[in-house]
């Protein structure tokens, strides 16, 4: 049976999922005591475990930047095969999950992007001192609530699409199969949590990528729920 353009574009949003996940790794998973770095000791409340990234080469922090950048429009590709399951059931079913989940999508990579700076900082913290260490720390508040406000509008665009796909697919007239209802971004990212509680290694190899490993089992959820239609 020859694979479906939903399918397809199905498929390509969990590539881009994948892709964002490598570059959450590569950020964020890391191991770093803060007692082998004294200048960072006196800061560990405003770092609230952003030390780890000291030890991060710079490769990493650009590629684990530059990757969720380029997985973007994969994800984007993604609202295709969340149009077409919705549609029949009209306007209001489709188009609010389509445009939050859009949303989310293109404020995100700014939200990944910045974690390449928060790691800049945090190895200037370490190796400053005196006056030109203040200045950093000055920067690293400001920061912070640069990423909470950006951060918090991702997190709502998710929120109100997953809501509102699973209210849509449990009143029925779309695509789906009604078992869809229990699945949205967020049901997944529980899918998750529990999935590194059992296998507490996951934890530490994939540590920052729980939303985009997220991504990817909604997705591989929407591309098997559409092909068997």
């Amino acid at each position: 049976m020859p694979i479906t353009l939903t399918q397809t574009t199905g498929l390509i949003a969990m590539l881009g999922a994948a892709v964002y996940a490598i570059g959450d790794v590569l950020l964020l998973a890391a191991r770093a005591n803060l007692a082998d770095y004294p200048n960072l000791q006196p800061h560990a409340k405003l770092l609230s475990g952003a030390e780890k990234m000291v030890v991060l080469p710079w490769w990493r922090l650009m590629w684990g930047g530059l990757l969720g950048v380029f997985a973007t429009p994969l994800l984007v590709i993604g609202l295709w095969p969340l149009y077409y399951g919705l549609a029949p059931a009209g306007v209001w079913a489709v188009w609010p999950v389509v445009l939050l989940l859009g949303a989310g999508f293109i404020m995100a990579p700014f939200v990944h992007g910045t974690f390449v700076f928060l790691g800049e900082y945090v190895q200037a913290l370490n190796t400053l001192s005196g006056e030109a260490q203040t200045v950093v720390t000055q920067m690293l508040v400001r920061f912070r609530s640069l990423l909470m406000i950006s951060y918090g509008a991702v997190m709502v665009a998710i929120l109100g699409a997953s809501l509102w796909f699973s209210a849509s697919v449990w009143l029925g007239a779309t695509r789906f199969p009604q078992w869809m209802a229990a699945v949205n971004p967020l049901t997944a990212f529980g899918v998750w949590l529990v999935l590194r509680r059992i296998v507490p290694p996951l934890g530490d190899w994939l540590e920052g990528a729980g939303f985009n490993i997220a991504f990817l089992l909604f997705f591989a959820a929407v591309t098997t729920a559409l092909g068997q239609g």
